[in-house]
């Protein structure tokens, strides 16, 4: 490896305002040295990192010509902010990035002032970026508010609905549509950057406006050339769309031509009301082997640079995670039943989908980021005799919460959710902790909710759960299980029944989901009676109540928060008996899990056998006290 590397001028850098006292001829230089030091550091700490080679030339030329931070940049998601942090004086911490007490994996506003929205999921960089504008406008402030979205993020309703809303107020802001696809549109090339410029230019839009004002006296003439000047765009660019929105589109050109990106931006900051800059990039530009793989190289691990990302190695059994089960179960649920489809939100990776969608590409769909029709359309699915699986994360069944349940939930229609990422998830942070979805489909009718222990489990829960004529959900973590044998064989579990794993005395511990080894470990320690509750949704009444008939101190577990979790139906259910019992429940603890590996979250939240072993002592220690001095 021909590392640690030589770079001079960004060496020089730590704010925005150094870069901006460089000459510009000095900035193709600058650019190669990001290009070799992001290769460098993400290959030595990991992170993502195909995207932030795809925009190291933008990112120079935006901080070149606003002047941040008081001009506004807000990078949508933030794979692709990697150099903007960098040039934002935290190269020197790069190699903490993701870890335990490092730097965020995303764009964070307590991290840096050059971070001015913190970022996680995708397509919120418009509306943020359009109510900085407004905010400018209101406080008669000059700052210019900028947008970064990737054509991914443009997949999302959200981030056309910001483009009309801004469209109609004729704010002043700029749309960078970063187009990072695999192939470099043939509109790319001299003439179109020529063109760009050109439309960006006061040559242009001197004569635009002038013509407006002449035109506009003779109707029928105006709109003859408005309708001229849109269908020349439209033969050599996209951009009439984005026109109709209301913004000045101007592009596509080659993102990584620098010297055309500062003409262009420079000139686009002259301009007033919303512009729509759109400039196409390579993922992984500058190393082959991710410009060739984007998809592999979108986060890495540690690597060699000189040999890429080396192939997995075979050393023993390898436990499967929760998101093979998935996915070898609905690949076998498929070749029982035709009226099974599989649906994600542009997770078909992550959600364990890639074998199934070759097996079964007519009864694939991903419907990119747009988890609001993901929900719905399963709904119009099952509508008309489809039994539709939704594939998706914990986090992202956030967004389509209104869609639950008006469109499935109030319809009882039966759609399955394989509920990916619950819990603690790790180094993307509190923005993809699956901390919540307990708490917000427990209070829904209609729903049945389950959380498997290990991995068979987790397979008798999916077919348990499309089984159903009626909403079912099941939650489970990211990365792998206890290392339980799955069973090829299928069974429905009996609806709302929980089991013992384990008979002790005075102590019962109600488990729900994942950490039924934390339970076990400490039910070892106390003698404690442990429960594999299975059923969030309906509980297994019947037992516990038996289990508070002959226990002293019940202790319901979940990798939920506390509130509105698990733990608080078990509450519920005793009050509505006129029941009270020593309960107390432990779960994720009311603030935000920083980012980190899944264990270090945990270990964090005290979510282990010694954090629950402790909380249970101090429980105890405290009755044993008062019943002293009762009694006294």
């Amino acid at each position: 490896m021909n590392y640690p590397i030589k770079t001079p001028l960004l060496d020089g850098i730590n704010c925005p305002a150094d870069l901006r006292k460089l000459p510009e001829s000095d900035l193709l230089t600058l650019a190669n040295e990001l290009r070799e030091y992001l290769l460098h550091s993400v290959s030595t700490s990991g992170g993502h990192f195909a995207a932030g080679l795809g925009t190291i030339e933008m990112t120079i030329a935006l901080h070149y010509i606003f002047n941040t931070p008081d001009d506004r940049l807000v990078w949508d998601v933030g794979h692709q902010a990697y150099p903007h942090k960098i040039l934002t004086g935290r190269k020197d911490r790069m190699h903490t990035i993701r870890q335990w007490q490092g730097l965020a994996p995303f764009p964070k506003r307590e991290e840096s002032e050059y971070d001015t929205f913190g970022v996680g999921h995708s397509s919120t960089s418009i509306s943020a970026a359009l109510g900085m504008a407004i905010a400018a406008k209101l406080t008669g402030s000059d700052r210019k508010a900028v947008a970064i979205i990737g054509d991914g993020g443009m997949t999302a309703g959200m981030a056309f609905e910001a483009m009309n809303h801004a469209g109609d107020i004729r704010a002043n802001m700029l749309v960078i549509l970063n187009d990072n696809n695999m192939s470099i549109s043939p509109n790319v090339g001299a003439l179109s950057n020529r063109f760009a410029q050109i439309l960006s230019g006061k040559i242009y839009t001197t004569m635009k406006k002038g013509s407006k004002k002449v035109l506009s006296k003779m109707p029928s003439a105006w709109e003859l050339a408005r309708r001229a000047e849109e269908h020349m765009k439209g033969l050599i660019m996209p951009g009439t769309l984005f026109e109709e929105f209301g913004f000045n589109y101007i592009g596509p050109i080659d993102g990584h031509d620098l010297p055309t990106l500062l003409t262009t931006i420079r000139n686009i900051n002259k301009l007033d009301g919303p512009q729509f800059l759109h400039i196409i990039t390579r993922k992984g530009k500058g190393y082959a082997p991710a410009e060739e793989d984007p998809v592999k190289y979108h986060g890495v691990t540690p690597f060699d640079p000189d040999k890429g990302i080396a192939p997995a190695t075979k050393k023993g059994t390898k436990k499967p995670t929760y998101s093979n089960v998935f996915g070898d179960w609905i690949c076998d649920m498929a070749a029982l039943d035709d009226r099974l489809v599989a649906i994600t939100p542009a997770m078909r990776e992550g959600s364990g989908l890639v074998k199934f969608e070759q097996l079964y590409p007519d009864r694939y769909f991903d419907v990119a980021i747009a988890e609001q029709h993901s929900v719905t359309v399963a709904a119009g699915m099952a509508c008309d005799g489809l039994k539709p699986v939704v594939a998706i994360y914990s986090t992202f069944l956030q967004r389509a919460y209104d869609q639950l349940i008006h469109d499935v939930v109030v319809q009882k229609l039966p759609v399955l959710f394989a509920i990916d990422r619950a819990g603690a998830v790790g180094a993307d942070g509190p923005t993809h902790n699956g901390s919540y979805d307990i708490s917000f489909m427990r209070c829904l009718p209609n729903m049945v909710l389950m959380a498997p222990a290990d991995e068979n489990e987790c397979r008798q829960m999916l077919y348990t759960g499309f089984t159903l004529d009626q909403p079912a959900a099941v939650r489970y973590p990211r990365g792998a299980g206890m290392g339980v044998a799955v069973e090829k064989e299928m069974t429905a579990l009996p609806i709302g029944k929980a089991e013992r794993r384990r008979e002790g005395k005075g102590i019962a511990i109600l488990s729900f989901g994942a950490l039924l080894d934390v339970a076990i470990g400490v039910g070892e320690q106390l003698d404690a009676t442990v429960v594999n509750m299975r059923f969030i949704k309906p509980l297994d009444e019947e037992l516990i109540l038996e289990i508070v008939a002959n226990h002293d101190l019940i202790v319901t577990l979940e990798d939920n928060v506390v509130q509105g979790g698990a733990g608080s139906g078990v509450s519920e259910l005793l009050a509505s008996k006129d029941i009270v019992h020593p309960l107390i429940h432990y779960g994720m603890p009311d603030r935000l899990l920083n980012h980190g590996s899944r264990e270090d979250m945990l270990r964090d939240a005290a979510l282990t056998s010694e954090g629950l072993l402790a909380f249970i002592q101090r429980h105890t220690g405290k009755t044993d006290a008062a019943k002293k001095v009762s009694s006294a």
